[in-house]
């Protein structure tokens, strides 16, 4: 048998019929078939999908400037406020955030517009969540129930007192000074917490923290209660303290509780709220902070706003052009 007539007889010894095929034998191809054509679907699917994804990415860069679906109005800043909660804000555009308001709707040449509700227990959802506004002035860092935007400046707890009082220079609620005094505090707060840990809470007088605001305020009436002398001194969120001290005739000396050693830290950095979606509009926001923060810094300063820098250091009108 010479070569050719070998390989010839090996092929056809080798080779199959498909008509010589049981039902299950092609059964079995079949599946092999359809799994490798499947397989080889995979990539084309893959690389559709990522092709894609870049089109979106794209379309989501920094640079993109369309705020068309993210805003109510694109045309008008759309703030979310309290009617009635001095120092922050009111209905007659007389807070800080007001003032805040005022200066990013100059500077993004839009109008100005407000989506009032008392800061209390569904302020968000009523507000911020229900596209009924686009950004809530002042909020902390940290806090899930919105998106945040960097900080635009950081401030404490601080401890209210009258001048010449003897606790002037008292610059933590560890100190002995304190014992037996009567000390104003928000119930809820964390520095009621810091009382409760150096034994200030058996004569302090606490003042509710949920409250309407356009009916009352508790840190109006912690003040009035210094200056008639029935407590002896008060704990308030910093930008209230330093507000009504301002107010208060004559001004009351406030003290930022920076040098806490029990207890949580009372520091905080304060920022500015949108819906978690609304990437561009918070970089937009991050940008006005940034090139304004000296703005930013003397609006807060002018309403006696305790501000602090990283170290806990106060930021006066003479360093205000430095970052919070």
């Amino acid at each position: 048998m010479n070569r050719s007539r070998t390989v010839r007889r090996l092929r056809q010894e080798t080779s199959f019929d498909a008509r010589l095929m049981t039902p299950i034998d092609k059964e079995k191809t079949a599946m092999t078939n359809a799994a490798l054509h499947r397989w080889l679907l995979i990539p084309l699917v893959a690389l559709m999908a990522m092709l894609a994804g870049r089109e979106v990415a794209r379309a989501q860069t920094p640079d993109s400037t369309d705020l068309s679906i993210e805003l109510v109005d694109p045309k008008v800043l759309r703030v979310c406020a309290d009617p009635r909660n001095l120092p922050f804000s009111n209905e007659k555009g007389e807070g800080f955030e007001n003032k805040l308001g005022e200066l990013f709707s100059e500077k993004l040449q839009k109008k100005l517009d407000y989506m009032y509700f008392p800061q209390a227990t569904g302020f968000v959802r009523m507000t911020l969540a229900a596209h009924r506004c686009d950004v809530i002035m002042g909020f902390p860092q940290g806090d899930d129930l919105v998106q945040g935007t960097n900080p635009y400046y950081r401030t404490a707890y601080a401890l209210v007192v009258k001048q010449g009082s003897g606790l002037d220079d008292v610059a933590t609620l560890e100190d002995e000074r304190l014992k037996g005094k009567h000390i104003g505090i928000v119930a809820g707060t964390p520095p009621a917490t810091n009382m409760a840990v150096n034994g200030l809470m058996a004569n302090a007088r606490p003042y509710p923290l949920m409250i309407d605001t356009r009916i009352d305020s508790s840190a109006a009436a912690m003040i009035k209660d210094l200056m008639a002398g029935e407590i002896d001194a008060a704990v308030l969120w910093g930008p209230m303290a330093g507000y009504y001290a301002k107010q208060a005739s004559p001004p009351l000396h406030v003290t930022p509780l920076v040098k806490e050693t029990s207890g949580p830290k009372l520091a905080y950095r304060i920022g500015m709220g949108v819906r978690p979606a609304d990437q561009n509009w918070k970089r937009q926001l991050n940008r006005l902070i940034q090139e304004n923060q000296p703005a930013i810094n003397k609006i807060l300063l002018d309403f006696g706003v305790p501000l602090l820098d990283e170290n806990d250091r106060p930021i006066t009108t003479e360093t205000a052009t430095k970052q919070p």
